[in-house]
């Protein structure tokens, strides 16, 4: 059994028994899930990650003038539950990490990830948001949400960044793996700087699954899961997985160099059919101004930088 199954059976069985009994003047205003850092959240977890931060739990999440008022005796509710289901638990629990699980505030929940206390609006407030982060508030799965105040937040988020902060981080994706992979990778090579070259591999790598996860409008997981998390994307997911798996197993130099060509061009490829660039360039470093020239915001336009 996967944590997400086992948090939502657990749930079903125990929780929200609780809640119907204990708390029903606020049954219909709390949503429960499992939404977070951990591997469960994303469906990654297998028996390894059970040494640590996984067994039964699930999140519940209030409204900020229920969460002042119930907060504490729901939580001690839920503290209260049995600490071991369908064989699993009880929960191991590292320290610092007390607040994966339990009740906490639908405010407090997203701010920890976004620094907001509201969903985010305009360019400037989307722009500093790190893609990671908001993987982690709109993963996993929302069990229960009567009311929907928890799950507006989330498909605010899931509905993506706009498009001129997609085009932003795009460009600097383009200029990030031109640099890495098309310039300085094959320049370390040549001159026998080990170090050198497989740091510049390694962002390249990281570079182009970030890229992938943007042109199909979707928010990365944490490092330990973006390789295994980009076999999964409709847009050149399973294409990408496979070259960083063998690039990164290869010791060949050449083949090595002809692996991040192909994959420069696949995505080149999709920078045409996305409509974000026309440049006939073979090299990404070409098509960054253009993807940024799309951008229709003056001020964001204006200025190159490099976004996370």
């Amino acid at each position: 059994m996967q944590g997400m199954q086992l948090a939502k059976e657990y749930f079903f069985t125990h929780g929200l028994p609780m809640i119907k009994e204990s708390f029903m003047d606020i049954a219909d205003r709390v949503a429960a899930g499992l939404v977070g850092p951990g591997s469960e959240c994303y469906g990654f977890d297998d028996t390894l990650s059970r040494d640590h931060d996984w067994g039964p739990g699930f999140c519940l999440w209030l409204q900020q003038e229920d969460y002042a008022t119930y907060g504490v005796k729901l939580d001690a509710a839920y503290r209260s539950l049995p600490p071991s289901f369908a064989g699993f638990g009880p929960r191991q629990t590292s320290p610092g990490e007390d607040g994966r699980m339990g009740v906490m505030s639908i405010r407090g929940f997203y701010q920890r990830y976004t620094g907001l206390d509201h969903p985010p609006r305009g360019l400037q407030e989307w722009l500093p948001l790190p893609d990671q982060n908001l993987g982690v508030c709109t993963n996993g799965l929302v069990f229960y949400d009567p009311a929907n105040h928890f799950s507006d937040w989330r498909r605010h988020l899931l509905d993506y960044y706009p498009e001129d902060i997609r085009r932003k981080k795009i460009a600097s994706r383009c200029m990030t793996m031109a640099q890495t992979g098309q310039y300085n990778f094959a320049r370390s090579l040549k001159r026998d700087e080990p170090f050198a070259s497989l740091y510049a591999e390694v962002q390249f790598c990281q570079g182009l699954m970030s890229m992938a996860f943007l042109l199909n409008r979707r928010y990365p997981p944490f490092y330990k899961w973006l390789h295994r998390a980009t076999k999964d994307l409709p847009i050149l997911g399973p294409v990408i997985y496979t070259n960083i798996t063998t690039l990164l197993s290869t010791a060949d130099g050449d083949e090595k160099v002809a692996l991040i060509e192909k994959l420069c061009g696949l995505i080149i490829e999709e920078l045409h059919r996305q409509g974000l660039s026309d440049s006939h360039s073979s090299f990404l470093l070409d098509h960054g101004p253009q993807v940024q020239a799309g951008i229709q915001d003056p001020n964001l336009r204006k200025h190159f930088t490099v976004c996370d």
